[in-house]
This record gives structure tokens, C-alpha cells and sequence, in this order.
């Protein structure tokens, strides 16, 4: 199964085309934009990333979280043998400094990312799309520290392995 380690690690590597390089082009050419030109890796989108728990509370941090839903799980008709996909659904906070513009525009600039990624692997596990849950970036106010968050929330829609 796809895990929360695995989306963590693959949010590590995202990058390339910025918030506002997506907004100059046409609806129809972010459609077919690839992955490979919407990602790149080894550039650190953030300082810190966390699963589960975001420990010290530091500023240009990132979590990843699972997000409970009363959806019941995917199986298809004839059983797991015949099911072909499965459904990963998270929370990613973005806990980035106390300037809350530069926070939404790095919630942006993720958001973006997420909705116009199809078709690419996270190790093992070919994603074929996901879905965001919410039309954007929720602003959850600022913690204790007065340092501002967002929160995505997102289904993963991946291919099962032969095994699972």
C-alpha cells in the first residue's frame, strides 16, 4: 500500500514550474504539461518534512497526515483480485513563516502542483491522478508561535502491485 513515508518522500522532490508560471499559460497547455516538466528532482520545496506530527513546531515545514474518511474501501466486483486501483487520502499541512501572504502563495504553489500532476510513479506505485478535496489551500489560522497554515486535503488514486 502506498503510505504516508512514500508521499513525503515524493513531495520532497517536487518542483519546477512556479505559481506563476502556471497562471501565464493557457488552461489547455497546463493540461499537457508532463511530469517531467512539472517536476524535478533533488529541490526541497520546504526545510523540514514530517508524517504525522510536526515536532518543534519549525517554520518552512511541511506534514503529511492521514485524513480519515467515511468512504468505505474500493473493491471490485469479483473481489481484491479483480481490483485494479486503491485510494490514499491525506492531509498535508504547510506550517510556513508569520507572514501569512508568503504562506498562501507556498500553499498555492503546492496546490497547483497536486492538481495538475497524472502519471508518475512514487517509488513503487504508479499514481494515476489525485483529487483534491478541497478548492483550495484552507486557511487553518496561525499555532501558539503565530506562524501561518494551510492544509490540502487530497485522494492519491494509485495502481495495485501484483502482490498486494
Amino acid at each position: 500500500m502506498l503510505g504516508l513515508a512514500d508521499i513525503k518522500d515524493w513531495l520532497i522532490k517536487l518542483d519546477t514550474k512556479t505559481v506563476a508560471d502556471i497562471n501565464k499559460m493557457a488552461v489547455k497547455d497546463v493540461n499537457n504539461l508532463s511530469v517531467k516538466q512539472l517536476f524535478k528532482s533533488g529541490y526541497i520545496i520546504a526545510d523540514h518534512f514530517y508524517i504525522g506530527k510536526l515536532d518543534n513546531k519549525k517554520e518552512k515545514s511541511i506534514g503529511v497526515y492521514q485524513l480519515q474518511t467515511s468512504n468505505p474501501p474500493n473493491v471490485a466486483i469479483g473481489g481484491l483480485s479483480n481490483t485494479k486501483s486503491y485510494e490514499k487520502s491525506v492531509s498535508i499541512l504547510i506550517h510556513w513563516n508569520k507572514n501569512a501572504k508568503e504562506t498562501e502563495l507556498k500553499a498555492l504553489e503546492l496546490y497547483y502542483k497536486l492538481f495538475n500532476s497524472r502519471d508518475f510513479m512514487i517509488n513503487e506505485y504508479k499514481v494515476n491522478y489525485i483529487r483534491l478535496l478541497v478548492p483550495e489551500p484552507v486557511d487553518v489560522g496561525t499555532d501558539s508561535s503565530n506562524v501561518y497554515e494551510r492544509v490540502i486535503q487530497a485522494t492519491f488514486y494509485y495502481e495495485c502491485k501484483k502482490e498486494e
